[in-house]
């Protein structure tokens, strides 16, 4: 009588030990999850993005761009490891519907949480490091800074008319030209533009101080010059000087033209950036900048109504034409000594200088060079 009771009691054993397995796999499965879950959570998004040769990837996402293709483009450019995990996890955060449109701009390498704060518009402004070169007019500036992603180009020029921002800096002009100082700034998306103004005004004011200080005695000795002067003149500087070394030399040329009168015509600097900055600035005042495309002619240095004309103007032009650097107003301040008064340009950013218009003609000549 007692055989039936053990297969009955061998199947209770296998069931609770199947169930045992079944609970223990369960268990695996949902520490698995919990696993993977606070990886992707707490270690993926601040874990190292990858390294490549470029430092910036710029990518145009249009409306309607889904996360996949925006995670697949991303992953050909080297900004993240796998499109498959960054776009889990940004699911997983509820970000995949709010991707950011336009241009922008990854900064290489970047952890995936900084990727998703540029891809997307919920965490937050993104910042935006630029670099403002010098030599930059300030429609030059504002094209970049829109191209950024900082502020709209429109609203930054109106911005650098603003007449008691300029005041609050001590800035005795209509503009800003020639006080943006050329640096690299630190700005995110939704920056004024009056604070962008205020930020470069800021370190030119620095900049210059520290000029002040550093040459109080050449400064003391220009009887009669401005600051907006000295900037003015080291603004076309900047402009001729490709070469650094070149500075202080560029600037002794001018100051002979302006100063000398073996110089024909008197005073006048004969500087080619200062008519095409006019075509920039004044398009309306010449009818030689009508159709204006980078390049300069020869009717616009002959054009008398263009007010920025140095070929036809005696003295500085109106004022600056671009945003000087520091070591090019330093080299206006205390320019090299010499009995040069013109130059040409001879390829790799260097020129040659001449003492004579008949040395020049030649150096002209020799360089197939029109202009200068």
């Amino acid at each position: 009588m007692e055989g039936p009771e053990q297969p009955i009691k061998l199947q209770s054993d296998l069931g609770r030990s199947l169930a045992r397995l079944i609970s223990l796999a369960t268990l695996l499965v949902v520490l698995g999850l919990l696993g993977a879950l606070g990886w992707l959570f707490v270690i993926y998004p601040d874990s190292d993005g990858p390294t490549g040769d470029e430092e910036e990837v710029i990518l145009e996402v249009p409306e309607g761009m889904t996360l996949r293709k925006l995670a697949t483009e991303l992953e050909g450019k080297g900004v993240i490891k796998s499109a498959r995990v960054w776009s889990t996890y940004m699911r997983m955060r509820g970000l995949d519907r709010h991707l950011r449109q336009g241009k922008i701009r990854f900064r290489i390498p970047m952890t995936p949480e900084e990727v998703a704060r540029y891809a997307t518009t919920r965490l937050g402004r993104i910042q935006i490091r630029i670099l403002i070169p010098e030599g930059f007019s300030r429609f030059e500036i504002a094209e970049r800074l829109e191209e950024y992603g900082v502020c709209p180009a429109d609203e930054f020029l109106d911005a650098t008319e603003d007449s008691s921002l300029l005041a609050s800096y001590g800035v005795d002009a209509n503009d800003a030209e020639g006080y943006l100082f050329p640096d690299t700034y630190e700005f995110d998306d939704q920056t004024k533009p009056r604070r962008v103004v205020e930020r470069m005004l800021a370190n030119w004011t620095r900049r210059y101080e520290e000029l002040q200080e550093k040459y109080a005695q050449q400064l003391a000795e220009l009887d009669g010059w401005t600051t907006h002067d000295i900037i003015t003149l080291a603004s076309v500087v900047e402009k001729e000087a490709a070469v650094p070394a070149e500075r202080a030399r560029i600037a002794g040329v001018f100051w002979n033209r302006l100063n000398s009168k073996r110089f024909l015509p008197r005073r006048r600097l004969q500087a080619d950036p200062t008519v095409q900055y006019g075509c920039v600035a004044v398009p309306e005042a010449a009818p030689s900048c009508a159709e204006y495309d980078g390049r300069i002619t020869r009717a616009m240095l002959d054009d008398r109504e263009n007010p920025y004309n140095t070929y036809r103007h005696s003295g500085l032009p109106p004022g600056p034409i671009s945003n000087p650097g520091k070591a090019t107003i330093a080299a206006v301040i205390d320019p090299e000594d010499h009995d040069f008064f013109y130059f040409v340009a001879r390829g790799s950013g260097q020129h040659h200088f001449s003492k004579t218009l008949r040395q020049h003609n030649i150096a002209v000549r020799r360089n197939n060079n029109s202009f200068e």
